[in-house]
């Protein structure tokens, strides 16, 4: 019977200080920096806004830490399922990596709309060749062609090593952060202070609520750091520094959030932010009192579309090869290339879902990212509960990378993951809609009938035995 261990070799560790740093730093600034600025300083109000993305940076920061210890401990590709199946179990191990290939693909999904998106940007009416309408949503020829040729881009760059793609993140990468730093300095010497009044929301939600609708984006705008543990088999430094780099990348993200809100805010006065369709950018414009510099932050904006689903195409592909290895996927999605070490077959399939995307046209979209957000926060909540648990059952678990007060630093990583996750039901401001909650459902169905396939294929003492060597 042919089996997920066919493979001769594993993966390859390749991966330098810098390539894991651009990693996961250049995934957690992808896109959403650009468009979602503006609304989170509506929403909030300038001060309210940035305190928003401190709050939620804290608690991304606390669960950060989780995973930077588990990485150490355990730097085997997959992550999460690995350190949840040594602290939980089989179908615990399964269900934590699923939903986080379901943040996975939302992501990949959402780069493949907005390049198309953005690309209007520069060169307005490019969009044409109607092809059908979907929820109010005119879907153009050309507009899904260009989705549709980034993501065969994308997934050509991954199939061809993971070298080739760590190279193109930190130059990519560079570049976001070159045109940044000019931003923010700008708004230094060129801003206005009246132009951050208000500084909080006044209406008639209250202050409160408006940090609240920012602190849901929170979960998807700093989705990231984990591809990190994902691609532990092919990082090459000591464990301890793997949960450093980790740590760093996120304190990096909350900092650059909160800058890029601070000067925009003192950037735009609230007339221009309610005027402007792309406030970064009109920002940036506006600071410099010329056109280029608006089309330089729209260029930035697209580096950071590139960096996000570059990296998302690494993440997801190696969570995918990580379930197929352990004989919990079907045997095709743990090929490496023989050349490459690249699980080909999982790429193909990210790619292939990024591609239909675009066909589905812009609205369509956020039900599949809201989505995929509530599978983001639930596999942080199963990481900090394994966390937790492997704290309490092996306490002398070797920890390379060893989080100070770590039984409090998880138990409030469970909590606020647990609280993360909550905002997604019911009752609450970003709670998911009925479209939403179908796509989650028919993704766990999805999920639970390859498990249940793998299972009866190659057993499950194939699959213990399997984990059992990896820990």
């Amino acid at each position: 019977m042919n089996t997920p261990s066919s493979e001769q070799e594993g993966l390859v560790r390749v991966l330098a200080r810098g390539d894991v740093l651009a990693l996961a730093f250049g995934a957690m600034i992808g896109w959403g920096w650009i468009v979602l600025t503006g609304t989170a300083i509506q929403s909030a109000g300038s001060l309210g806004a940035i305190i928003a993305f401190i709050i939620g940076g804290l608690a991304i920061v606390l669960v950060g830490l989780t995973y930077a210890e588990l990485a150490a401990a355990m730097p085997k590709v997959g992550g999460e399922h690995v350190y949840s199946y040594r602290a939980l179990g089989h179908l615990p191990s399964f269900l934590c990596t699923w939903a986080i290939i379901l943040g996975y693909l939302s992501v990949v999904a959402f780069e493949a709309v907005a390049l198309p998106t953005v690309i209007e940007h520069l060169a307005p009416n490019y969009a044409v060749g109607h092809l059908w309408t979907i929820a109010g949503w005119e879907v153009k020829a050309t507009w899904v062609a260009v989705g549709v040729g980034g993501s065969l881009i994308m997934m050509a760059i991954n199939y061809f090593g993971v070298t080739t793609a760590a190279l193109l993140q930190k130059v990519v990468t560079g570049l976001i952060l070159l045109v940044g730093v000019m931003f923010v300095t700008g708004s230094l010497f060129e801003g206005e202070t009246i132009n951050m009044m208000p500084l909080f929301t006044q209406a008639d939600t209250g202050v409160f609520a408006g940090i609240v609708a920012v602190l849901v984006m929170v979960p998807f705008l700093f989705v990231g750091f984990d591809v990190i543990p994902q691609a532990a088999e092919e990082i090459n430094l000591p464990y301890k520094a793997i949960g450093k780099v980790l740590m760093m990348s996120v304190i990096l993200a909350v900092v650059w959030y909160a800058l890029i809100i601070l000067a925009t805010s003192l950037a735009l006065n609230s007339t221009e932010l309610a005027a402007s369709s792309l406030s970064v950018p009109d920002a940036m414009g506006s600071l410099f009192n010329a056109a280029w510099a608006s089309n330089l932050m729209v260029m930035a904006g697209i580096a950071g579309i590139i960096t996000s689903w570059n990296a998302f195409y690494i993440g997801g592909s190696r969570a995918i090869y990580a379930l197929a290895r352990a004989g919990m996927l079907p045997a095709p999605f743990a090929k490496l290339h023989p050349r490459y070490r690249t699980p080909t077959n999982a790429i193909f399939m990210m790619g292939f879902l990024s591609c239909l995307a675009p066909f589905f046209g812009r609205p369509a979209l956020v039900w599949i990212v809201n989505a995929g957000g509530l599978g983001i926060v639930l596999a942080y909540l199963f990481v900090a509960i394994s966390f937790v648990v492997l704290r309490v059952r092996e306490p002398d678990m070797p920890r390379p990378f060893k989080v100070s007060n770590g039984k409090l630093c998880g138990t409030l990583a469970v909590l606020l993951s647990f609280g993360m996750a909550c905002l997604y039901l019911p009752g609450s401001p970003a709670a998911l809609s009925s479209a939403e909650w179908t796509i989650f459902a028919g993704w766990a169905v999805l999920g639970l009938a390859l498990y249940v396939h793998a299972l009866r294929t190659y057993g499950r003492d194939y699959s213990d035995r399997h984990m059992k060597m990896d820990l």
